[in-house]
């Protein structure tokens, strides 16, 4: 035996009774915390005090007094996530181990055989957020500290500023500002706004559809004008947002994008629809007008390679829609490898659990790049103990084990869900043709 060598095996003879002692620490820290497995799973549909179509996951286990809450909200599909959970996961999930959440959503996902789409992802969500939930009390952590620990003191949000026109687009912008916001999102007129054909206007067929229009060509004028406006009249410093909302075809979307550069853009946001996610790499070829998209995407196929080949600068996916924490933080760690940033959707119909989801991955995760924000009904308050809350432009949690939210669900039961029948219009309109628009 050499000097090495011989060196090497004292230092081990003399380490093994220290790690052995660890060893077995551990193990006796392991055997006091006994398994704990799924008792029950409730679900809750509300509208919030409001016109919310939520729905809501509280996972019973068998140590008494602990359980998890999480969100499964969609808007176009409640009653489906609903049914699905109640009639065919409840059961499922009962009898598992708490501790396993990965575990639960991949055989989760593989037991309906034909996987994926939001109704499952959101599903699952509802039990990923509540056994992260879980997991976070009894380590009495907050998640984001499982997650890897906070790397920001509170996560920045960006206001939303719209208008009839420029002049009050740009007072709403101001407002946001003066709340000590950074990031606004500026649109005129909703979604589309700004290349709206009022009813009855434009060359159209002698009969068919004669109500409001979208024109993408004015639209595409429309716009970069109104980000000039606000550059000039309002602040060089603020970092502008603006959604398109998948109305461009994909050369409109080209076109615009150019247009737009000379505005310094934090993002624009959904210029093209999901089934047109190809064309990004035309747009990074003629501009640098920095790109977010995700929020209609299901599945990782579809953010995969805009990351990895790096097409966008946001991604931009609800983390309950891709199924809850877990993959949020996965989809977080691959963005930030290829210098990604992550601007988690959020939209109207938001709920309380869901904000607070994505704020643990945001303030875990040194790839963000920004939150949409959103308030809630005094009624809402009252019914989630722990909601975030948000002040000059930045969202706070409790800071409370898990996810430092709660339901209350007498309050739920007050104001149990209205399902709303979507109009044709809730989203798309028609062009003057009469034409469907995308989203």
């Amino acid at each position: 035996m050499n000097r090495r060598q011989l060196f090497a095996s004292t230092v081990a003879a003399a380490c093994a009774p220290r790690f052995a002692a660890a060893q077995q620490q551990a193990q006796r820290a392991l055997r006091g915390l006994s398994p704990v497995k799924i008792r029950d799973v409730k679900v809750f549909a509300t509208s919030g005090g409001s016109r919310y179509q939520w729905v809501f996951v509280k996972v019973l286990t068998t140590e008494p007094g602990l359980y998890g809450v999480g969100s499964a909200s969609n808007l176009e599909e409640p009653m489906a996530i609903v049914a699905n959970i109640e009639n065919h996961f409840r059961q499922f999930w009962i009898g598992r181990d708490v501790d396993r959440i990965d575990d639960a959503a991949m055989h989760s996902n593989n037991h309906v055989y034909r996987r994926g789409g939001a109704v499952l992802n959101c599903c699952l969500s509802g039990l990923d957020m509540a056994l992260w939930d879980i997991k976070g009390k009894r380590a009495g952590m907050p998640v984001y500290d499982l997650l890897g620990g906070k790397v920001r003191d509170a996560v920045p949000v960006y206001g939303h500023a719209d208008g009839r026109d420029m002049q009050q687009v740009g007072e709403n912008v101001r407002k946001f500002m003066d709340q000590g916001y950074v990031h606004v999102r500026a649109q005129m007129g909703g979604y589309g706004g700004g290349g709206m054909v009022p009813p009855g206007q434009g060359t159209r067929p002698r009969t068919g559809y004669n109500g409001i229009a979208f024109d993408e060509e004015q639209y595409a004028v429309a716009i970069p004008k109104l980000m000039e406006y606000l550059r000039a009249n309002v602040s060089q410093d603020v970092k502008l947002i603006h959604d398109v909302h998948e109305h461009l075809t994909p050369t409109m979307a080209v076109e615009f994008a150019r247009r737009m550069e000379p505005y310094r853009m934090f993002f624009v946001e959904d210029i093209l629809p999901p089934e047109q996610i190809s064309w990004f790499a035309n747009i990074r070829r003629v501009t640098s007008t920095p790109m977010a998209m995700g929020e209609l995407f299901v599945n990782q196929e579809q953010w995969v390679r805009l990351i990895a080949d790096r097409l966008i600068d946001f991604i931009r996916c609800r983390v309950s829609s891709i199924g809850g924490i877990t993959p949020a933080r996965k989809v977080a760690i691959l963005a930030e490898t290829f210098g990604v940033r992550t601007a988690w959707q959020e939209g109207g119909d938001h709920d309380p659990i869901n904000q607070i989801a994505a704020y643990h991955v945001d303030m875990a995760s040194l790839g963000f790049g920004i939150q949409e924000d959103n308030h809630f009904t005094p009624a809402a308050q009252e019914m989630f103990p722990g909601i975030g809350r948000i002040e000059k432009g930045y969202l706070y949690g409790t800071n409370a084990p898990g996810l430092g939210i709660d339901i209350d669900e007498k309050l739920v039961a007050k104001y149990p869900m209205v399902v709303n029948v979507p109009k044709e219009d809730s989203f798309t309109v028609r062009a003057v043709d009469g034409s469907p628009v995308r989203p």
